[in-house]
């Protein structure tokens, strides 16, 4: 998704102070991240504060505290700047281009960095547990409406449908970092075969599922696993992006969570009729997805659910953005508050800067656009070249108002053609996904007066909250508690089916979703989520020329896509597997509200799923390819064909939708482009490079 900035360079420091310490704290101690702990009596005289809303106390304190054991980073190593102009300008700050930014910086280059949204970081920002209520907040929420369906009737049916908008709610992050600042957190490897399927369509090699791990490595920093395990599980512990698991003990002494969990393991069993493989992997259960040996074996079963943490807060492109911005501000400038107008293009095609719009709220999916004052528009120029990591809505977006994309779409919104480009906006994906929600027989123990949200001023925290403030608890998960990998039928290459059980009652997004989640304590959805998708009939298409306006957005599900029914007969495999579980966990499980029981026959579960699905991980709307292939848009070193200096590195450029969650994959092909970048910048002058044309000759 675009993101953009505040002008001048300037990050806003954290407003919003998790512990802070000054005359309020007894005797702190250091802890091995250099944070102090307090005792409790502190902690109590800090809680009060913090609910009371006493900002001006806050303001005046110094230092962060947190309860943690998490390893402190060390210093980077900031090389001296080579000059005062940007190098590289990187437009967007997500898992693309937030990561992709901080590399080229600490390589020595001078990199500016445009982001569309603030840098706000309100308490739903950090608390892992409230990610649905972070996708919802005005500070930091892009609300985009898409189509499932051109039919309107087949739309309408969808019960997330809002009339108004014409559309169903796809929420996205306008702020730094980009969707990592709201998404669930999940870090999840993907298959092999994903990274082996781009290696064979752009015939280079360096694609290859063996060669693209020690991006992974590179940047995974593993606060959960055993160093003793290496060299053979290939975990990073040294990388940026600390990962961590919920506490399985806390998910143990909860009986209900622990009888649900009894059946996930059963239905995981199900399909195995060889007693010793059903004993084997009764032993070895709860298989960490990232780890090499589990990679390379694609097996099914229950699994472990990494998640994006560090001390139990979240964490992700934007953490690393501010420490490298902090310690290196000689070779990384963000400017928040920077909505792209376009990519600046001369007459051969070199793109030398970029035009952007300087002012809060400018994109009209800012739930704040209305209140706007206007922007100023500004210029800013690059040495070396211009990459867009927008994401798979706005990268396509903006390539096509700066002429590049399809023709006849171009003219008729009346801009001049620079590269006829007809993949821009096209082969869009997703994930399908569905919620199948329970009502439990008693309530959850483990979130008893549980609110799911921040403390109003004045109001006391819920127990949860308050553990959460000391690094421990329920808060510091997202929320997910089983994970089980399936494969819908036994034929299929990978398991291509990710059940995952969340407490609440989730059923997609629309607005005020957060808010339902947890109305009861007794509400407990299974999340089905389709990976390796057949369908790539998605489109995103220009309303107008206004870089302000949100483009239209359609995915054409199902019948009116490309996949045949292939991936609506998976999906009914895993309504029926999900079933399954509830049938073995009736003890704990009172009923199925959702679907319900008047859906019944696969007929009937057809008609559910083609009427209630949704997905959040859209990409591949400019996708990587060989020059032989007239609908690819970038090649394998990520540069846009028909221009020079210009290169996309975000979600849009994979040409098939890769795992279960992309930002894993989204966060792998950064570190990738980092290499390819200064790679080629060795092998040529800043002048030299301009010289070079992506064409597909």
């Amino acid at each position: 998704m675009q993101s953009g900035g505040q002008t001048e360079g300037k990050l806003q420091p954290n407003r919003w102070k998790l512990f802070l310490y000054n005359d309020f704290c007894d005797s702190p101690q250091k802890n091995t991240i250099g944070f102090a702990l307090i005792s409790r009596r502190s902690f109590v005289k800090l809680s009060a504060l913090l609910v009371s809303g006493a900002s001006t106390l806050l303001a005046s304190c110094s230092t962060l505290l947190w309860k943690g054991t998490s390893r402190p980073f060390a210093p980077l190593d900031c090389p001296p700047a080579a000059g005062n102009k940007f190098d590289y300008i990187i437009i967007g700050s997500g898992a693309g281009g937030g990561p992709l930014a901080c590399n080229l910086a600490l390589k020595g280059f001078r990199v500016l960095l445009l982001e569309a949204g603030g840098d706000d970081d309100p308490c739903e920002y950090y608390v892992p547990a409230f990610h649905a209520r972070a996708s919802e907040h005005e500070a930091l929420r892009w609300d985009f409406f898409v189509r499932h369906y051109a039919d309107d009737e087949q739309q309408k049916r969808d019960d997330k449908f809002v009339p108004e908008q014409n559309g169903v709610l796809y929420p996205r992050s306008g702020t730094l970092g980009g969707c990592t600042a709201h998404n669930a957190m999940l870090l999840i490897y993907p298959h092999n075969s994903d990274w082996d399927y781009i290696a064979e369509k752009t015939a280079d090699e360096s694609w290859r599922s063996e060669n693209m791990h020690k991006y992974f490595k590179r940047m995974e920093r593993c606060e959960y696993a055993s160093r003793a395990e290496e060299p053979d599980s290939r975990h990073g512990f040294e990388g940026w992006l600390p990962t961590n698991l919920a506490e399985r003990e806390m998910l143990l002494r909860d009986k209900v969570l622990r009888r649900l969990s009894k059946a996930a393991l059963e239905e995981s069993l199900s399909g195995i009729i060889n007693p010793i493989k059903r004993t084997l992997l009764k032993i070895k259960t709860h298989g960490d997805p990232n780890d090499w040996r589990f990679i390379r074996r694609r097996p099914e079963g229950l699994c472990k659910i990494p998640i994006t943490t560090g001390q139990g807060r979240r964490a992700g492109a934007r953490e690393y953005i501010l420490r490298v911005r902090e310690q290196c501000p000689n070779l990384l400038e963000v400017r928040t508050h920077a909505l792209a107008k376009r990519i600046l293009l001369d007459e051969q095609n070199k793109a030398y800067g970029v035009e952007y719009i300087s002012g809060a709220h400018q994109y009209r999916a800012d739930p704040r656009h209305e209140t706007a004052t206007p922007g100023i528009l500004e210029t800013v120029l690059a040495e070396r070249e211009v990459i867009v990591s927008a994401g798979a809505f706005n990268t396509p977006q903006l390539l096509k108002l700066s002429g590049i994309g399809p023709r006849e779409e171009l003219v008729s919104h009346g801009i001049e053609v620079k590269v006829d480009l007809p993949g821009v906006g096209e082969n869009l994906q997703d994930r399908y996904e569905l919620g199948v929600v329970t009502r439990l027989r008693e309530n959850i123990p483990l979130i008893k007066g549980m609110k799911l949200r921040c403390p109003a001023p004045g109001e006391a925290p819920d127990p949860q909250f308050s553990q959460w403030l000391q690094g421990v608890g329920p808060y510091t998960t997202n929320g997910a508690t089983i994970a089980l990998m399936k494969r819908s039928f036994p034929e299929r290459p990978n398991p291509d089916l990710f059940i995952f059980g969340l407490i609440g009652d989730f059923r997609g997004y629309y607005p005020g979703y957060a808010d339902n989640i947890a109305r009861t304590e007794n509400a407990f959805t299974w999340a089905i989520l389709k990976g390796h998708t057949a369908n790539t009939a998605g489109r995103v298409t220009l309303r107008s020329a206004d870089p302000r306006d949100v483009p239209d957005i359609n995915f054409h599900y199902f019948s009116e896509g490309t996949n045949a029914g292939e991936d609506m007969e998976s999906l009914v495999a895993g309504v029926e597997a999900v079933r399954n579980i509830v049938r073995l966990s009736s003890d704990v499980i009172e009923e199925e509200v959702l679907p319900g029981p008047e859906v019944k026959s696969r007929e009937d579960i057809r008609r559910f799923i083609k009427n209630q699905a949704w997905g959040h991980h859209a990409s591949c709307s400019c996708k990587m390819g060989a020059a032989t292939d007239p609908m690819a848009v970038v090649d394998s070193r990520f540069r846009v064909y028909g221009t020079r200096n210009l290169r996309i590195v975000d979600a849009s450029v994979f040409p098939k939708i890769p795992g279960f969650f992309i930002a894993s994959s989204v966060y792998m092909i950064s570190e990738k482009a980092c290499d390819v970048i200064s790679e080629d910048a060795e092998n040529t002058t800043a002048e030299s490079v301009s010289r070079h044309l992506y064409s597909r000759s």
